[in-house]
């Protein structure tokens, strides 16, 4: 089942690139007290993720940020290795989290797997965006195609704040 507005999100692990290294961050260490806009990528430098997705959350943080959002956070199935790799090559680290989403335990959670097999991706996470409150979504927006970036853009949900 699809996750939906109203519903507490998953209990999940995420990896994160710290100074000493890869460490584990929980579902309730990102969102639990804080307000945090989330958004979803099928996978870190693929095309439309690294040139359009990403770009306009990042564009736009300050923005949403002055709505009274905490965080900005972005998961893949990617590790965290590539995921901090991205952040660095973005200017995203210290703006956006990134939180690897490694084998894809949050996207399954979620409902919002992605079968990108016949892609050579294996299990990937479908584009979307969400504002999480507390840990219970308040706004989501999945995209119907993972080549798109139109409702689950950053433009789209600043409108929503």
């Amino acid at each position: 089942m699809t996750i939906a507005v109203g519903d507490s999100l998953p209990q999940a692990t995420f990896r994160v690139m710290t100074a000493d290294g890869p460490a584990a961050k929980t579902t309730d260490d990102v969102f639990k007290g804080r307000k945090v806009v989330l958004f979803a990528v099928p996978g870190a430098f693929t095309p439309t993720c690294h040139k359009n997705h990403l770009p306009g959350f990042l564009t736009n943080a300050d923005a949403i940020k002055a709505k009274g959002v905490d965080a900005i956070a972005v998961t893949g199935v990617n590790d965290v290795f590539v995921m901090d790799a991205w952040a660095k090559a973005t200017g995203g680290h210290g703006k956006i989290e990134f939180l690897a989403d490694g084998n894809g335990d949050f996207a399954k959670a979620l409902g919002l797997d992605l079968d990108g097999s016949g892609f050579g991706l294996g299990t990937r996470s479908k584009r979307y965006s969400m504002l999480v409150e507390d840990g219970v979504v308040k706004a989501l927006n999945i995209e119907d195609a993972p080549g798109k970036a139109d409702v689950s853009g950053a433009a789209a949900l600043l409108k929503q704040l």
